[in-house]
């Protein structure tokens, strides 16, 4: 509890009152802005993608798994990375557990990156994650809905990520997202939704908890005490721990 006053239970009991208006204030504006985020008019989606997958080629389509509703997590791992990022991982811990629930409620949720099937078997077996996770190597995908970009759109300051310019500044040729897709009774399917940056943040749980723990997320930079879940140990040996 350092730096935390030390007060009585009343005193506390007041700050905490005066913290609960807030935290309900909050949670009436994120329901408000799910509403707003369900009411978001959908883009048929025009352009045939296939993908790489352990069961062989498959289109967006066929990621729907039979249901109407589909996920789609924007991982970073480019063609030739011996690891995928540590932030994408620390997000994909948390996904495995959610397929069960999710699958019930008619909604697929699948991971894609752009590096080639076969690294993201190696790295998936690494992690010990069950989530589909596939290839968008050789396809547009990546590149339509703005997470993989060439070095001379980043170079140029003409690449869009977040629904904004960008640059080189702000990260590689890889970055995260998430989209959402839905497929009606027709099998015309429709971009519904996509979030970068931040805007997937709340599908860590770890950090959900965090925030409300005594010393919070105790960063310096965002998530700069992430590491691959097998990576832990090898950090606390070299802190002398």
């Amino acid at each position: 509890m350092q730096n935390h006053a030390i007060v009585s239970r009343e005193e506390w009991l007041t700050a905490r009152r005066a913290l609960l208006v807030k935290e309900e204030e909050a949670t009436r504006l994120r329901d408000k802005i799910n509403a707003e985020r369900l009411a978001l008019p959908g883009v048929k989606v025009e352009k045939a993608y296939v993908f790489d997958t352990p069961q062989g080629k498959r289109t967006l389509a066929e990621l729907f798994a039979g249901r109407s509703q589909l996920i789609i997590y924007h991982f970073m791992l480019g063609p030739g990375w011996t690891a995928g990022c540590p932030g994408c991982s620390f997000l994909a811990d948390h996904i495995d557990g959610a397929l069960p629930h999710l699958e019930h409620h008619d909604v697929t949720m699948v991971a894609v990156s752009r590096a080639p099937l076969a690294e993201i078997e190696a790295y998936k077996a690494r992690m010990g994650w069950r989530f589909p996770w596939v290839s968008a190597f050789g396809s547009d995908f990546n590149t339509d809905y703005h997470v993989s970009f060439s070095k001379e759109e980043l170079a140029s300051g003409n690449a869009v990520y977040n629904f904004t310019l960008t640059d080189s500044a702000r990260g590689g040729e890889e970055l995260p997202g998430l989209s959402a897709f839905y497929k009606n009774e027709a099998g015309d399917l429709f971009h519904a939704y996509s979030s970068y940056a931040r805007g997937p943040e709340e599908l860590i749980g770890t950090l959900m908890i965090l925030d409300r723990a005594p010393k919070g997320r105790n960063e310096t930079t965002t998530m700069d005490f992430v590491r691959r879940h097998d990576e832990y140990e090898t950090a606390s040996k070299l802190r002398g721990r």
